[in-house]
């Protein structure tokens, strides 16, 4: 994985992290980086389709449940969950904007 892309044990997938503004690399960087978010990006509804699964589990385990916390918790999976597929759409949407430039933490 080029040093571009960092892990996100969260979303289960590497994103890009760029140090610089995408007009400062070279044309050759420039194809490769966009390859390997091409790459990674068709990862991603395999991804979702993982989380949903686990949802679809949690929901089922949430049916029978009748102990208060425990359902409290299983809740509270199913939606970080249902977030985290939020975040993959929003990321499998980004072409263009992995050209926006350096991220600022």
């Amino acid at each position: 994985m080029r040093p571009e892309f960092v892990y996100n044990a969260r979303l289960g997938i590497p994103v890009p992290e760029l140090d610089r503004y995408w007009e400062d690399y070279r044309d050759e960087d420039r194809a490769v980086i966009l390859a390997e978010w091409e790459e990674i990006r068709g990862r991603i509804p395999d991804r979702i389709v993982q989380l949903e699964r686990d949802i679809i589990a949690r929901q089922s385990r949430l049916d029978k449940e009748d102990h208060f916390p425990t359902a409290c918790r299983l809740n509270s999976e199913i939606a970080e969950l249902a977030s985290i597929i939020n975040d993959l759409h929003i990321w499998y949407r980004t072409q263009q904007d992995i050209r926006s430039g350096p991220a600022h933490h």
